[in-house]
């Protein structure tokens, strides 16, 4: 299997390994046991003094959720808000509550975090345990606080659930992990407050978003961005490497594809294919893993989400509603 595809089973018509239907009960059971801990108080679900939005998926892999998450900072932004964002950090070392600074690389706090404070310019905090780390952003005067793909995280307390799913892959063939790409059952959907489908066609119900290409930008100084039509190597570590790759094409490259895991720790011997003869595309969350050792001829596609003002409207309501509405905050230790 090509690095960077989930098992062709998930999304294909392959029948699903005996192997891999063998072990959702087990997967069922641990979700089973994690409601449990919280439905018998044995853990708490914390609350912050600041209203929380979730921006997660059902599913493994990418689906759009750092476009959206950096639309969302701008749109609070512009609305008056002070937002903030708080991640695991998957792919990074970091473990421990941090507050990420100019000095951090990828390799310590995980390129999508990194990604959203460059771009977005925004407090962020990154640790195995996402309420410590979001309070490190409460010093920062932070008034609403974006988690980045919390969907299943339960200890720490939300107001207001953001689900995006891939409107091309959707839910694959809709079974839970192993079996297939869902962490939680479709019927999951039903609880969040909003369903934003990123491409394809969506569904009665769902926000239609749609990602619009930027300019490519040097990573290093370089020549003439590569123009439309132009032959190029392109090189893709996330979760659905094919939509990248498309998205050039649909751009008018010639693309030599090279796909790579998702959150894929990239060292300078992965571009052994790099002679210099041909220009090289990526996305944003691949180069913040490499700019330390880019070429000249190394280039960054941005992204840009476009979402119908309606829901941006939605959103800005029901968060001001939650926020008068809402009793005094206490957060209880877990």
């Amino acid at each position: 299997m090509p690095r960077g595809q989930a098992p062709a089973f998930w999304y294909g018509a392959q029948p699903v390994p005996r192997w891999a239907r063998s072990l959702v009960p087990l997967y069922r059971l641990l979700r089973l046991i994690d409601h449990a801990r919280y439905a018998l108080g044995l853990r708490r679900i914390q609350r912050l003094p600041v209203p929380v939005i979730v921006i997660g998926n059902l599913g493994v892999g990418g689906s759009g959720k750092t476009p959206l998450t950096l639309a969302l900072i701008e749109s609070l932004h512009a609305a008056g808000w002070h937002p903030g964002v708080v991640s695991r950090g998957y792919g990074g070392m970091q473990r421990t509550p941090h507050l990420l600074a100019a000095a951090d690389t990828a390799a310590r706090v995980g390129d999508e975090p990194l990604l959203l404070q460059r771009r977005g310019q925004v407090p962020v905090a990154v640790g195995a345990r996402r309420v410590d780390a979001a309070r490190l952003l409460l010093a920062r005067g932070v008034d609403v606080i974006l988690s980045d793909d919390g969907l299943q995280h339960r200890a720490l307390g939300r107001d207001i659930e953001v689900c995006v799913i891939d409107g091309v892959r959707r839910f694959g063939n809709g079974r839970l992990l192993p079996a297939g790409p869902l962490r939680e059952p479709a019927t999951r959907l039903a609880g969040v407050d909003f369903v934003v489908c990123n491409g394809g066609a969506a569904q009665p119900g769902e926000v239609p978003m749609s990602l619009q290409a930027g300019t490519p930008y040097a990573l290093a100084a370089g020549a003439a961005a590569p123009p439309p039509g132009a032959e190029v190597h392109a090189i893709a570590g996330i979760g659905d490497p094919a939509r990248f790759f498309a998205t050039l094409r649909a751009l008018g490259y010639r693309v030599h594809e090279h796909a790579f895991a998702d959150h894929h720790a990239y060292v300078a011997a992965d571009f052994a294919f790099d002679d210099g003869a041909l220009p090289l595309l990526m996305t944003e969350k691949d180069a913040v893993k490499c700019v330390a050792f880019a070429r000249r001829h190394w280039w960054a596609l941005p992204v840009r989400a476009q979402l119908p003002p309606g829901f941006v409207i939605a959103l800005l309501q029901r968060l001001a509603a939650v926020t008068v509405l809402s009793l005094p905050r206490v957060s209880q230790p877990r």
